[in-house]
């Protein structure tokens, strides 16, 4: 059979694993490979070569590598905690920067018990101990999990597409992970555990610097927001994959519906009063990361406003690039209209300052084919009942808008912020769900297929860390727009995007991922969405016009 690496070709006579195959290539990196891609699925480093394969090694300066590195230190803590603290309820809630946060419901972390479990996970990685996928047809599952007692992987039983149920061995532990693990414990060198909260934190590398543990920035909005919505739904017990699905089975899910929804209005109307209690703002800016819902909810945050008295008045940011041939590029020579610096600062500023001080104004519309702004007579001027509503990725920089006053600007950072869990171990990422949601949506108004999408997204991710991240804590307000059922909804639409993407295409492996993953979810019928709902902004079918 024939292998292909790096252009290179290798004859095998013999089926052997990847890391023997490439033992020279994974010892001479100057960062751990801790799986690979083959034919564009991933795979572990056990993976048997069994016929011609085109083969991608894979460190954590790649995403993939990092949700690996991710995944093999909860498991190492997961093995740690069972050793010193076996009855410790442990939830992993939420990815922060450069850690994830766990929280722990029956044990206080101390600096003590912290150090406990720390120096048990650098043992247990120290003695690079082997950890091995174990396979049950779903007859022998059954038994199992009588005998045993666990919930552990148990939601693979009641997965319909799943031939078989797979837990994660390392000795006598085992534990569940959706998706691949390092082969053993010893690739997990660098992290640390520290005790935060009503848990701890484990701090982990980052793709940009993978020799050492990853900055950690504290977002306490941040973490304010998904707290909210994390109480809720803990409270409706439904917090995890399987709640979710037993709610559709039982015919309960229009109601979880509706009070998802209500907190949604709730939110809304408490972030108006807000605006309107303070006398001196004038603007109200809105940004969020991309398929966050921002068009729904400026208009649903208008509605509100009006039932207080006060009318938004909108103005886009598009109209005011700057001319073509002054537009930045980036590293690559293309057009950076991302940057800051593709705004004519000068021009907007001085048209927000004239418009709040009752002046009228004549705007521009951007000419987008040409790259010039035209001015066509188009005029604007703000009443005094009247307040601006700005939407866009600069509006949380305060160098956008620099020469109006910081309490005249009320600031909204919205994002699909998601608490459900696959279970206590496995959490759903908040940037799955926001690629799901544009996956549809750009089918559905744009006519792009998924593999579009997928292609676009690590520019629209760098984007955001750049542009929208940074700034988010500058928040007066935050809106958590996920909803808990949504992906429920959302795989009917999503599942036939994806299976069209072949699996020569690089983008194979991203798409076959959040396939697998879909396919856990019970469907929820689209009809029960309600029409101002803000998933129809993804769906369509709703009464709000963009």
């Amino acid at each position: 059979m024939k292998i292909e690496y790096e252009g290179k070709t290798i004859e095998l006579n013999e089926k052997k694993t990847i890391k023997e195959v490439f033992e020279k290539e994974i010892a001479s990196n100057p960062n751990i490979i801790i799986a690979c891609k083959c034919n564009n699925e991933l795979v572990s480093l056990k993976h048997e070569l069994i016929e011609d394969s085109k083969i991608e090694l894979l460190d954590i300066t790649n995403k993939e590598g990092l949700r690996i590195y991710r995944r093999g230190l909860l498991y190492v803590m997961g093995k740690a905690f069972a050793e010193i603290y076996p009855e410790a309820l442990i939830t992993v809630q939420y990815q922060l920067t450069n850690a994830l946060f766990c929280e722990v419901n029956n044990l206080k972390m101390t600096e003590e018990n912290t150090k406990r479990i720390r120096n048990r996970m650098k043992e247990i990685i120290q003695d690079d101990l082997a950890i091995r996928k174990v396979k049950m047809d779903k007859e022998e599952a059954e038994t199992f999990y009588e005998v045993t007692g666990s919930n552990k992987g148990k939601l693979q039983l009641y997965a319909k597409e799943k031939e078989y149920v797979s837990l994660y061995y390392c000795g006598d532990y085992y534990n569940y992970f959706y998706g691949v693990l390092p082969i053993s414990t010893g690739y997990m060198k660098i992290f640390d555990i520290e005790a935060y909260r009503n848990g701890f934190l484990i701090r982990y590398p980052s793709m940009e610097e993978p020799s050492k543990i990853g900055e950690y920035k504290e977002n306490l909005k941040l973490l304010t927001a998904l707290d909210d919505y994390k109480k809720l739904h803990r409270n409706l017990d439904i917090h995890t994959l399987h709640k979710l699905n037993k709610v559709v089975q039982d015919g309960k899910i229009r109601e979880a519906i509706l009070i998802d929804e209500a907190l949604h209005e709730k939110k809304i109307a408490e972030i108006a009063n807000e605006i309107v209690k303070n006398k001196k703002v004038k603007m109200v800016l809105i940004a969020g990361p991309s398929s966050s819902g921002k068009t729904t909810f400026a208009q649903r945050l208008g509605i509100q406003l009006k039932i207080n008295g006060i009318k938004p008045v909108t103005i886009s940011v598009d109209n005011y690039f700057v001319e073509r041939k002054d537009n930045p590029k980036d590293e690559n020579g293309e057009y950076d209209f991302e940057c800051i610096e593709a705004i004519d600062l000068k021009l907007f500023n001085d048209n927000i300052s004239r418009l709040l001080k009752g002046e009228i104004v004549e705007v521009p519309t951007f000419n987008f084919k040409e790259g010039v702004k035209v001015f066509n007579g188009k005029t604007m001027q703000l009443k005094e009942d009247e307040v601006l509503v700005i939407e866009g990725i600069h509006c949380l920089n305060d160098e956008l808008t620099n020469s109006i006053p910081r309490d005249q600007k009320h600031k909204i950072y919205i994002s699909a912020l998601t608490v459900l869990n696959v279970d206590y171990f496995n959490r759903i990422s908040t940037t799955d769900s926001r690629l799901i949601r544009r996956i549809v949506r750009d089918y559905q108004f744009r006519g792009y297929p998924a593999l579009h999408t997928l292609k676009m997204w690590d520019s629209v991710r760098r984007g955001e860390e750049k542009n929208i991240f940074p700034y988010q804590e500058e928040a007066d307000s935050m809106f958590n727009t996920s909803l808990i059922y949504e992906l429920g909804v959302l795989k009917q639409y999503a599942l036939p995007l994806l299976e069209e993407i072949d699996r020569k295409e690089p983008e194979y492996t991203e798409a076959r991922r959040l396939y697998d993953f879909l396919r856990y979810f019970e469907t929820i019928p689209e009809e029960d969405v309600p029409k101002n709902s803000l998933l129809r902004e993804f769906i369509g079918g709703g009464v709000f016009e963009y």
